[in-house]
């Protein structure tokens, strides 16, 4: 079957028309535009040269993560779309929690949709996104991400799955593929092969999948057949080896068992393509990144990722460079031609689908935007989201629920919010002037203005650890750092829950319980969004009930944990 031919079939489905006119445009376009269409540039800040770079060089697509200024974001993308001589497909990482439209709805995190495990509710609340995002030009969306959280010292997988049980992450994969193609967005499956048994952030050091070829089939292989039978139109190659299946071929391999999928063909085009059948698009996961890097010179990467098998290069610090260098593999022969004309009619075949080609779609005006933004209904729907994320995982000492009447006075101590992508290293939390509003005497723990004795049960009726450490934090492990946080050696042993009740709550990553197992009472809420610190608030105070399940093993093995 040619390329062309099966734009016919699933996942596109495409018309004899609609395949014609993709092929007429391939036919007819010059060496260096192909070249550009099978390139993603990001805009991630508010550079002015990042926009001319993306006019100048007119990519295939941009991933935006936008801004807070609604106005701002509009005029950029009505300006990207009348500067390219085909529209772009314009993608966002829709994985909730921060990655929520900041002048949109926030919705939490695939975690927290997983602990309240109402697929209906999940799927409710992609579309919701879809609709936001298509009102801003978004068409592509890199998620659901459906990796597995096996490996609880995982700092890159963490809140951002959608747990530990295979059954769950299917069940709401399909809700969120779902919710997110019936609104126009196309879905991405990540990370090809599967993320989540190697406790390593790919960001920074190429990871490894290393189930065998039978644990591979009936986790990661159920997985990602179940998304290709729903319609997923993509699918992320990630900077991820499987030295199984590189060994079934030849066992003589040696170090290209661990070559990462992203620049492996084996895995990316004879699993995947031949042996699996996807028939959709596949983009890489982001070039810059170290999985990449460590792997690979940067020189010779847009090609490799190519001859991969990937139809998206994503991300170039220098796509002049990087473009001049896939032109220059064509003309020499090292890439056919054949093959970058293939991810070009992919990226045209998707662009049709979501209604860039027949110009049916192009992001709305700021003035439409604000009316279709932040609608009663969604705000509605993702409030019973948040209210219904929060997990207890264990109170053994029947704290809960607390008030002013019972524990008045409070003790806080925080990390405060790490977020690498937001650029947060300890941002505040809210849930201390929330505990106030309440009627709670709150005082916040400073390690370097406090003073006297750190757990006074004269003085203090609770005791409140909070936790804000989320996942995509470009650390290779997050754990708690009880040094740092305390800021004294002594203050750093003590543990005050034999003489005041303790609560320890994990904003983000749900494996506090690791480094305190014996903490009396843990909740885990997975977002350190505002909306889920009230949340937590309202069940800690016993307004709300706590009704979610705990999607991942929280006591991470340890016996002592459960009680």
């Amino acid at each position: 079957m040619t390329i062309y031919e099966s734009l016919k079939a699933a996942p596109f489905n495409l018309t004899d028309a609609q395949v014609a006119d993709i092929r007429s445009r391939i036919d007819t376009m010059p060496l260096a535009d192909r070249v550009a269409q099978v390139f993603f540039l990001i805009l991630l800040g508010d550079k002015p040269e990042d926009l001319e770079l993306v006019l100048k060089m007119k990519p295939g697509g941009v991933t935006r993560f936008f801004s807070d200024d609604l106005d701002r974001e509009t005029t950029q993308m009505q300006r990207i779309f009348d500067s390219l001589p085909i529209p772009p497909l314009v993608s966002a990482d829709m994985e909730g929690s921060h990655l929520s439209f900041a002048f949109g709805t926030k919705v939490p995190n695939q975690m927290a949709f997983a602990a309240v495990d109402d697929p209906a509710l999940t799927g409710s609340c992609s579309a919701l996104m879809a609709r936001e995002g298509r009102t801003m030009g978004v068409t592509w969306s890199f998620t659901p991400v459906i990796d597995i959280n096996a490996a609880f010292r995982s700092s890159i997988v963490g809140s951002r799955s959608y747990g530990s049980d295979v059954a769950r992450i299917e069940r709401h994969a399909l809700a969120h593929i779902e919710g997110l193609q019936s609104n126009g967005i196309a879905a991405t499956v990540k990370h090809w092969p599967g993320e989540g048994y190697d406790d390593r952030d790919q960001h920074l050091v190429t990871t490894q999948n290393p189930l065998s070829l039978e644990e591979w089939q009936a986790s990661f292989g159920r997985l990602y057949r179940a998304a290709f039978d729903a319609g997923v139109l993509s699918i992320m190659s990630a900077h991820i080896g499987f030295p199984a299946y590189m060994q079934s071929i030849d066992p003589d391999c040696g170090i290209d068992a661990y070559r990462p999928a992203s620049i492996n063909p084996a895995l990316t085009t004879r699993l995947l393509r031949e042996e699996m059948g996807f028939n959709g698009i596949v983009v890489s996961d982001a070039t810059e990144m170290g999985g990449m890097s460590a792997w690979i010179s940067h020189r010779e990467m847009p090609t490799e990722v190519l001859r991969a098998g990937c139809d998206v290069i994503l991300f170039s610090l220098d796509p002049e460079a990087d473009m001049a260098q896939v032109r220059g593999s064509v003309e020499s022969g090292s890439l056919p031609e054949s093959r970058l004309n293939e991810a070009v009619a992919r990226v045209l075949a998707l662009k049709t689908v979501v209604g860039l080609l027949d110009g049916t779609h192009r992001p709305a005006t700021a003035e439409t935007a604000r009316a279709r933004l932040r609608q009663p209904e969604d705000a509605a729907l993702a409030e019973e989201a948040f209210r219904r994320a929060p997990t207890l995982v264990k109170d053994v000492n029947k704290t809960l629920p607390v008030s002013p009447q019972t524990h008045k006075r409070v003790l806080i101590i925080e990390t405060g919010i790490r977020n690498a992508l937001m650029g947060w290293e300890n941002k505040p939390l809210d849930v201390a002037d929330m505990l106030r509003a309440e009627g709670f005497e709150v005082q916040v723990y400073d390690k370097d203005t406090f003073e006297g004795p750190t757990y006074d049960p004269a003085k203090t009726d609770l005791v409140l650890y909070l936790m804000a450490d989320e996942s995509l934090n470009m650390k290779s492990h997050i754990y708690i750092d009880w040094f740092r946080m305390m800021g004294d050696f002594f203050r750093t042993t003590e543990r005050p829950w034999h003489d005041i009740p303790t609560v320890m709550v994990g904003f983000g990553h749900p494996y506090f319980l690791y480094d305190a197992p014996r903490v009396p009472t843990y909740v885990n809420a997975y977002s350190t969004l505002p909306e889920m610190q009230q949340a937590v608030v309202d069940a800690l105070t016993g307004k709300t009930p706590f009704v979610a399940s705990s999607p991942v093993d929280a006591f991470c093995g340890q016996g002592q944990a459960r009680y």
